[in-house]
């Protein structure tokens, strides 16, 4: 389909273009049910939904050509000298109407007259006049105001032209309902357009300002405000804020949002029955979109824990195997080594249970040097064992100190294991005074 208008309207009619491409500014001549039309094309080739088609469908006669163009200026020439002339006629038969506008179709068979007029017309005498001079098919029809200005067109109070002679394709119903609603002057210079009736444009926003009615409370509402109770004097429906008379200062009145009240009474009526809260609504806030800051962490070392368990160590002799450790746990167990063979307390070996926080290094004391014996010179020592059986050969003692080497069964020393010792009958080499 192709969409046409016709000279002087806004609204768009479809036609079958056939084989033919036709671009947007085109001038074509189209069949109507009046006859040939000269129309200028507004959208080209496009498909259309079968619903937006008024059957029967007519279809394109042919592209304008310029022959037609001349036509076309010829007719608009008739159109202004009938004009004049009508204006005559109706003067001189004294009728109370007022003409607007002449038009003439494609093929100059047919003029039409269009006025307004308060009442009925008897225009029969005019009718007969008007043929005489045209020789042709002449119709008188009758218009309203807002055709009126539709057709002579004009600018607005807004500055505009007239939205009706410009882009709507017909009138729609305005009613002062829709001014109240709005809360605009009931004035009638102030709703009115020029033809007279309240302005069209009355109809764009009437949906969001009903929307929005319905999400605000009425005049003369009891409400409970962050700053107590009151009564709402006006309603701001675009801004969605209400002014309220507060009970405890009546004057001046404040501006709250319509999040920051809670209705207790929706429009007039009494106070009596109206429980109040006691908890007064918080005070609307805009809330305002903070930057996003990524957190920051401290540069800390990660704890060093072992992600094996130590193996166990074997019973019975076993060889222990070896693992890799830390060298300060080397280092650690040669110190626990050297203290076992000397005879310490206890050496390097770590309490059962015990977390590795709670082992603590210990530096190795240096060994006491040990006075030389009298049964063997200074820097000698025996290559072989001594045979089994065999004890120790030991000074003899006076009384007092066998008494005190009697409290005393310890040598200096310690324990010593595997190497007999002094430490009762396992030993087996025990002094006379302790025994």
């Amino acid at each position: 389909m192709i969409s046409v208008r016709f000279r002087g309207g806004c609204k768009n009619y479809y036609f079958a273009p056939g084989d033919r491409q036709i671009r947007m500014g085109d001038q074509v001549i189209v069949e109507t049910a009046q006859g040939p039309e000269f129309a200028t094309c507004t959208e080209g080739n496009h498909e259309v939904e079968d619903s937006a088609i008024v059957h029967p469908l007519s279809n394109v006669i042919r592209m304008a050509t310029e022959n037609d163009r001349r036509t076309v200026d010829y007719n608009r020439r008739r159109e202004s000298e009938a004009f004049d002339i009508c204006e005559k006629k109706i003067a001189d038969h004294g009728l109370e109407m007022k003409l607007v506008n002449v038009s003439c179709n494609f093929e100059g068979s047919k003029i039409i007259f269009y006025f307004t007029a308060d009442g009925r017309v008897d225009f029969r005498e005019l009718v007969r006049d008007l043929a005489g001079v045209f020789r042709a098919r002449i119709e008188l029809r009758q218009i309203g105001v807002r055709d009126e200005a539709k057709m002579i067109g004009g600018l607005g109070i807004c500055g505009r032209p007239f939205c009706c002679s410009q882009f709507l394709d017909g009138f729609m119903p305005v009613s002062i309902k829709m001014a109240k609603t709005q809360n605009l002057s009931l004035n009638p210079t102030k709703i009115s357009g020029t033809c007279g009736r309240l302005m069209c444009c009355l109809k764009y926003e009437q949906n969001a300002y009903e929307d929005a009615a319905k999400r605000m409370p009425k005049n003369e509402s009891f409400v409970q405000t962050p700053d107590g109770p009151g009564n709402v004097k006006s309603v701001n429906l675009l801004r969605e804020t209400v002014k309220v008379s507060l009970d405890s200062a009546p004057e001046p009145q404040k501006c709250y949002h319509n999040c920051e009240i809670c209705v207790l009474r929706n429009g007039k009526g009494s106070r009596e029955g109206i429980e109040i809260p006691k908890e007064r609504p918080e005070r609307y806030v805009e809330e305002k979109e903070e930057p996003f800051e990524e957190p920051r962490f401290l540069s800390a070392p990660a704890p060093r824990t072992r992600t094996e368990e130590p193996p166990a160590r074997p019973r019975g002799g076993a060889p222990r195997q070896e693992r890799p450790d830390r060298p300060e746990d080397e280092e650690r167990r040669g110190v626990g080594n050297r203290r076992r063979r000397r005879g310490g307390r206890g050496g390097g070996k770590k309490p059962e249970g015990a977390a590795p926080e709670q082992m603590q290094e210990r530096t190795p004391r240096p060994a006491k040097p040990r006075p030389p014996r009298p049964d063997r010179p200074a820097g000698e020592r025996p290559a072989e064992g001594r045979p089994a059986g065999e004890q120790r050969p030991r000074p003899e003692k006076s009384g007092q100190e066998g008494a005190q080497g009697a409290r005393r069964p310890h040598h200096r020393g310690g324990r010593r294991r595997g190497r007999g010792g002094s430490g009762g009958q396992q030993g087996g080499g025990g002094t006379p005074a302790a025994e």
